[in-house]
């Protein structure tokens, strides 16, 4: 019984100290956005702030994850339930909630830039960077620099957006790739 007690506790403590991280990763986000900005090229913008103005909003969900080198443990079926802000200069800012590779609940709060791809409308690369939380226990070594329990992640994507509708294909490091689908508005 006291057992039971003390690794509730610890779960209880390390998902305090997740949140704690989480929503200070957030606040730092916010607080370097501005700083990002940068005097616009087309002279006809009437200020710098017009460019940090949200264009579009992205709801998205995963469809399809394959990992490159299945293990028995490994979870193809994400849960995935994400938000994108995508700015009118391109640049872009988004939470994610997943289930990891084994199963835990994950989070990734990121930020990236959005590239058209062959001049066309439709076709699209992005890349994000952020903090990746989740990989817990004895999973915890399974990405690299998880020393507190976040990790700065990348994600390279290849995106079709055409009218509401988005799908995505995202490279999840060396591990697997990721369909998502959903819709903008």
């Amino acid at each position: 019984m006291q057992k039971r007690k003390k690794t509730a506790c610890r779960g209880r403590a390390a998902m305090s100290n997740g949140i704690y991280i989480l929503g200070l990763a957030v606040t730092l986000t916010l607080l370097a956005t501005p700083c990002l900005a940068q005097e616009p090229t087309d002279k006809e913008s009437s200020t710098p702030s017009s460019a940090w103005k949200v264009d579009r909003w992205y709801i998205y969900t995963s469809l399809y994850t394959r990992h490159f080198d299945p293990q028995p443990e490994h979870v193809n079926k994400q849960k995935m339930l994400g938000i994108e802000a995508q700015m009118t200069n391109n640049w872009v800012f988004g939470l994610s909630s997943f289930d990891n590779s084994f199963g835990q609940r994950s989070e990734y709060l990121y930020a990236g830039y959005r590239w058209a791809l062959f001049h066309s409308p439709y076709w699209y690369f992005k890349l994000t960077g952020g903090l990746l939380y989740g990989y817990k226990d004895e999973y915890k070594d399974k990405i690299p620099y998880n020393n507190l329990g976040i990790a700065p992640a990348a994600i390279p994507t290849l995106g079709f957006h055409y009218k509401s509708f988005v799908m995505e294909l995202n490279l999840a490091g060396n591990a697997a790739i990721n369909v998502t689908a959903g819709i903008s508005f």
